[in-house]
């Protein structure tokens, strides 16, 4: 199994419930090819570096997973069927991806902890 991660953009015009079922469509799908999510972070709504589809806001997504490679053709078509998504990229990490990856990880955490003190 290797290392993913995949970061998808998300039309403005779905609501919060909305937003939240097409993200939980997408971890069924690698759920059901035995991927193991390993973190999932929600960026929120962020503007486009520039217009597509004529908009200029999407909301962003993270997901890293470990799946084996079949499972990345399975999750792509998905996205492009899906009209809510308007981009999307998945990527292989490398060893140093993944360090940095665990690293981000963990001072999330960390600063998600400090703000309870």
């Amino acid at each position: 199994m290797n290392n993913y991660e995949t970061v998808f953009i998300l039309t403005p015009v779905l609501s919060d419930a909305q937003m939240k079922e097409a993200v939980e469509k997408i971890k069924d799908i690698l759920q059901t090819e035995n991927a193991e999510i390993v973190n999932e972070e929600n960026w929120g709504l962020r503007k486009l570096a520039y217009p597509i589809e004529k908009k200029t806001t999407g909301f962003y997504q993270l997901i890293e997973f470990k799946a084996n490679p079949g499972t990345i053709a399975v999750l792509e078509t998905q996205f492009r069927r899906d009209e809510r998504v308007i981009r999307f990229l998945t990527f292989r990490q490398d060893k140093y991806a993944l360090d940095y990856a665990e690293k981000r990880r963990n001072l999330k955490v960390s600063n998600e902890s400090g703000k309870e003190n």
